[in-house]
C-alpha cells in the first residue's frame, strides 16, 4: 500500500453552540482515488488533558490521511482556543454535532466518519445514535463510568478497539457491553495494550486504517 502522505495542517475556528470551537483539518497529499472523504475525531477527557492533539487521536488522525482521507480534529469547549466550560458530555456532544455538521458541508457525498477515544468515544457514539455517518470507531470507549452509556448499537458499520491491559478503563466491562449489543460490532482486543496505546500506535494505526477501509463490512 501506497501512503498518502500529509499535504496541509489546517486550524481554523467554527461556530460552535458555546461560541468559537478550535478544528484542525489534516487534509492528504492526494485525495482517495474514490473521491475525497472525511473523518470528525473526538478526544478524550477536557478535564485530564484531553486535546485535538492527544497521540491516539492524532494516530487516528494519520491514518485517514494514510488512505487519502481528510481528518477533523476539534478542541471541545474549554480546551485550547474552543470558547466555553466543560460540560460533562451534554455540551461536548453538541460540539462535535457542530463539527460533523460543517465537515458535512466541505465533504458532500456520503456522510463523514466518526471516531472517538476514551471520553471522546462516548461522545460519538451517542452522537451516531442521532445523526448519520458512514461508520464509527470507538477506541477504549469507558463503559464503567457512566451510567448512561448507550445500550444499543448505532445503524451504521462500528468497531470497537479496547486494549485489554487497560489501566483507565475496564477491560472486561467493555467486552461484556459490546459482545450484547445488537447487531454487535466489530470487536478488537489487544492484549497487553494500555489505555493510551504506550508502544502500540503502530498497530492501532494498521486498525484504523482497515476500519476506514470498510474490512469486512457487508
Amino acid at each position: 500500500m501506497t501512503d498518502h502522505p500529509i499535504d496541509s495542517v489546517d486550524t481554523r475556528a467554527i461556530s460552535g453552540p458555546a461560541g468559537r470551537l478550535e478544528i484542525q483539518v489534516d487534509r492528504p497529499a492526494r485525495p482517495a482515488p474514490e473521491g475525497e472523504r472525511v473523518v470528525v475525531i473526538c478526544h478524550p477527557h477536557p478535564q485530564i488533558g484531553g486535546t485535538m492533539d492527544n497521540k491516539v487521536v492524532t494516530t487516528l488522525a494519520r491514518a485517514a490521511t494514510d488512505l487519502g482521507w481528510s481528518a477533523v480534529r476539534f478542541n471541545f469547549r474549554g480546551v485550547g482556543a474552543s470558547a466555553g466550560v466543560f460540560d460533562h458530555g451534554e455540551g461536548e456532544r453538541e460540539d462535535a454535532r457542530a463539527v460533523l455538521a460543517w465537515a458535512a458541508r466541505q465533504w458532500p457525498g456520503d456522510p463523514p466518519a466518526l471516531a472517538g477515544f476514551s471520553f471522546g468515544a462516548w461522545v460519538a457514539l451517542r452522537l451516531a445514535l442521532e445523526v448519520p455517518v458512514s461508520r464509527l470507531l470507538t477506541v477504549a470507549p469507558p463503559v464503567d463510568r457512566w451510567a448512561d452509556f448507550p445500550d444499543h448499537a448505532p445503524r451504521c458499520p462500528w468497531w470497537v478497539v479496547q486494549g485489554m491491559a487497560d489501566e483507565v478503563v475496564d477491560a472486561g466491562q467493555v467486552v461484556a457491553w459490546a459482545e450484547q449489543m445488537v447487531p454487535p460490532p466489530r470487536l478488537v482486543t489487544l492484549p497487553g495494550v494500555s489505555h493510551f496505546f504506550h508502544g502500540q500506535l503502530a498497530v492501532l494505526r494498521d486498525l484504523a486504517r482497515r476500519f476506514y477501509q470498510g474490512e469486512g463490512e457487508i
